[in-house]
């Protein structure tokens, strides 16, 4: 009975432990193409979580122990302030779901305060994906500093060059 419950959670664990595997960067688009619209229920957002790391958006002195932990979950590992400014910036984390397996592209495309209406886009893709997912982006680093906070966001589900799944921002036009 003990080799069982044993030989079942070590299962479970590796299992897990394939899931845990981090994202390498997403890829920037030089021009967010048009693409048409084909909303598919197969394909849903469950969840966006919003985050900014912002220093003119900070409170010094934070009584919240979550803002608290988010800043130096953030700032990790960072040595000096030149590090530290490169983590200024807005973080995304995307949970979406499909029920049919498809190559599917998760795309960001955003609007930053410093480019008016110039559209930037990130993305990121997911060969036969099926199941819950869950992603990031951030706008970071360099990109950040020079073009400002994001202004107005949304998160596209694209599969054979179609919109099957679509979340914006209240701000999105």
């Amino acid at each position: 009975m003990n080799r069982l419950i044993l030989l079942s959670s070590l299962v479970v664990s590796t299992l897990l432990a394939g899931c845990s595997v981090p994202e390498g960067p997403a890829t920037r688009l030089p021009k967010a193409n048009v693409l048409p619209l084909a909303i598919d229920d197969a394909y849903q957002f469950r969840k966006i979580l919003l985050s900014s790391f912002d220093p003119e958006y900070i409170e010094p002195q934070a009584k919240n122990d979550m803002i608290l932990f988010e800043r130096a979950r953030r700032t990790f590992g960072a040595i000096d302030s030149t590090e530290m400014a490169q983590r200024y910036g807005n973080y995304y984390t995307i949970f979406w779901r499909n029920s049919t397996r498809s190559d599917v592209t998760l795309r960001l495309e955003y609007r930053q305060a410093g480019l008016g209406n110039y559209v930037m886009a990130k993305e990121r893709s997911y060969p036969d994906a099926v199941g819950s997912h869950r992603s990031t982006f951030e706008v970071t680093g360099d990109e950040f500093s020079e073009n400002g906070r994001v202004t107005a966001w949304r998160a596209l589900l694209i599969v054979d060059g179609r919109i099957v799944a679509l979340s914006q921002s209240y701000m999105w036009r």
